[in-house]
């Protein structure tokens, strides 16, 4: 029998309980632990906390074990300073892909809207690097995301804002309300630090 099937639910649980802030930030990820957690033997949790070392959702240290890497102040600002880099450049040339394709993105939490809003803008750059990048720092980002809502004042309004600018696709128009987004979230940097480290 393979192990594929059991291997990729692990990797999937386990991804989706840090980017969902099931965790806190340092915490240790106990293999064991989650191996029973997860009803899975200890081999494939080790597995997929290797697979998420590579995608920086999770630190391995030289002393030993898997931890979720800790966040502070200066690394939250970075990420954002970096997602609107991203974002500015796979803008100036996007097809500007509107998010879910069919509809029902109003429906998602607020952290995945947020999510859909900036893949479709870089899914519609010339260049898929855009994308990539994105989706590795979105990944890392998606439980301050959760946080967002609670702690930035209107981020469910500004949020509708955006999701009406990339429905007229214009372009002026993303480019003033993404400059906000990234400014008033890194304004609030500290706060959304001791958020993430009160909750988990």
């Amino acid at each position: 029998m393979s192990a594929g099937p059991t291997a990729e639910r692990i990797y999937e649980s386990l991804r989706h309980l840090i980017v969902s802030h099931g965790f806190r930030p340092g915490d240790r990820l106990d293999a064991a632990y989650l191996a029973q957690r997860l009803t899975s033997s200890v081999t494939p949790v080790r597995d997929a906390l290797n697979t998420l070392v590579g995608e920086g959702l999770v630190e391995s240290r030289r002393a030993g074990g898997f931890f979720v890497p800790p966040l502070d102040e200066p690394a939250l600002k970075d990420m954002y300073a970096w997602e609107a880099q991203i974002l500015r450049l796979a803008l100036k040339n996007s097809r500007l892909v509107k998010p879910g394709g069919t509809g029902g993105v109003s429906q998602l939490p607020y952290a995945d809207r947020i999510a859909e809003v900036f893949m479709s803008i870089t899914k519609g750059s010339p260049n898929p690097e855009h994308t990539k990048a994105l989706g590795n720092l979105g990944a890392r980002l998606h439980a301050v995301r959760t946080l967002e809502v609670d702690i930035v004042d209107g981020a469910g309004a500004e949020l509708g804002h955006l999701e009406y600018a990339l429905d007229l696709a214009d372009r002026a128009a993303l480019r003033k309300l993404l400059h906000l987004y990234h400014h008033r979230r890194t304004l609030a940097a500290a706060r959304l630090v001791r958020a993430a480290y009160r909750t988990g």
